[in-house]
């Protein structure tokens, strides 16, 4: 662990211990499970570890953000963090998310180790969708940009504490979105997220950012879209501009 920590490394497999250490797997995985016990390390998915500072001894796993980089790239998967924590990486965390949330291109399980908890949310055309690059304290995490974080949080709103919380986390993201750039994130998504997307925009006071975006879904001349999928629009007023059915009210903390 002490020469593993000298070079850098925070994490690791048993392919990493191998190449330092003559040892049998069984071995090796023998003295894991004594350093598991005593909490210098953690295993946040299987054959994977993470070395735990004093610091964070007490949380029993390393910040979510200083081991999901390495575990993607243990796990070959193409990710991003999206949702509420990349939003609040943009400043628009209203109330700090319980759960760090990855998207990624694949089903992957809840992780819990120890204090933290990983959410992983499936997106098939995860390449498609704008990122950037966030520097951390340690190292490097690739996020989604203000505009598409925006779309995602409608596109997924039941992982984002429903439409209130969306409207409300909106409200403070807006002012990092970029009206040409949203309309390029628009147009790698599915129009009813930006049809709904522009109605709470518009709704939070960010009519300013949005004419752009009306004028791409004017174009495309949608069908009529819930504002709340699932729920029936019978009796709902139609917001003409966003070709929205308006089948739910929404209250943002603002």
């Amino acid at each position: 662990m002490d020469e593993l920590a000298a070079r850098g490394r925070s994490n690791f497999d048993l392919k990493d211990l191998q190449g330092l250490k003559k040892s049998s797997p069984a071995a090796l995985r023998a003295a894991l499970r004594r350093l598991q016990a005593k909490g210098r390390i953690a295993s946040p998915h299987r054959g994977f570890f993470s070395i735990i500072p004093l610091g964070y001894r007490a949380w029993g796993c390393l910040p979510a953000e200083q081991f999901v980089p390495d575990l993607m790239d243990h796990l070959k998967a193409v990710y991003y963090v999206g949702l509420l924590s990349a939003a609040e990486y943009h400043g628009a965390a209203h109330q700090r998310p319980q759960v760090f949330q990855v998207v990624t291109a694949r089903p992957l399980r809840r992780i819990l180790c120890g204090k933290i908890a990983v959410d992983f949310v499936f997106k098939k055309d995860v390449k498609m969708t704008p990122t950037q690059l966030w520097t951390t304290g340690t190292g490097m995490l690739t996020i989604s940009t203000p505009e598409a974080t925006a779309l995602d949080l409608v596109g997924y709103v039941h992982h984002c504490g429903g439409l209130n919380n969306v409207a409300t986390v909106l409200s403070e993201l807006q002012e990092m979105i970029d009206p040409g750039r949203l309309v390029v994130a628009a147009k790698l998504a599915p129009i009813a997220w930006a049809q709904r997307v522009g109605y709470l925009m518009d709704m939070v006071g960010a009519k300013k950012k949005t004419g752009d975006l009306a004028s791409h879904v004017e174009t495309r001349v949608p069908v009529g879209t819930p504002l709340a999928p699932g729920r029936s629009v019978r009796g709902a007023e139609m917001n003409r501009l966003w070709r929205l059915f308006v089948n739910t009210g929404v209250e943002p903390d603002v």
